[in-house]
């Protein structure tokens, strides 16, 4: 390759990976508004249905675990699982092995609710992944787990930073 060349294919990759940075955070708005949609209709905060997720996904949770899941100062944690309680979305129950601690669990007797709000949103996805091979979707699913790390590392760093 000479000269021209590689600088035309560092232009065209520089190009490609500021589409990317765009698209991912066009994704990141949109599923915000997503959220905000399903949460105003289930009358939770944003922050209450990261939190719920975060629950649902990793759970059960310790409170002081799920802080740092969530980068929330505790003292906020109390206020989001005292309403997720009252709504019926967690539970809160006594560690076996320790009874001192709590363990926070998602209700999944409510998980219908969440998934008839999100049906359109996944039966999407699902019509977009038809149309990838296996080995495509492989390298979609590894490239979204490397940007949410790297998104994790970046939060924690400015939470460092404080």
């Amino acid at each position: 390759m000479n000269e021209i060349s590689e600088g035309r294919a560092a232009g065209g990759r520089r190009r490609l990976v500021a589409g990317i940075r765009t698209a991912l955070r066009a994704v990141s708005i949109e599923l915000s508004l997503l959220n905000r949609q399903v949460g105003s209709r289930l009358e939770l905060r944003d922050a209450d249905i990261s939190c719920l997720d975060l629950i649902d996904r990793l759970g059960p949770l310790s409170p002081s675990a799920l802080a740092r899941q969530s980068g929330l100062h505790p003292a906020t944690l109390t206020g989001i699982l005292d309403r997720l309680e009252r709504g019926g979305w967690i539970a809160r129950e006594r560690d076996a092995a320790d009874r001192r601690a709590v363990l926070i669990r998602a209700r999944r007797d409510r998980n219908g609710e969440l998934l008839g709000l999100y049906a359109g949103m996944n039966s999407a996805l699902e019509q977009i992944c038809a149309g990838y091979s296996a080995d495509q979707l492989r390298l979609l699913e590894d490239f979204l787990h490397q940007v949410g790390d790297a998104g994790q590392r970046a939060a924690a760093e400015l939470a460092g930073g404080d």
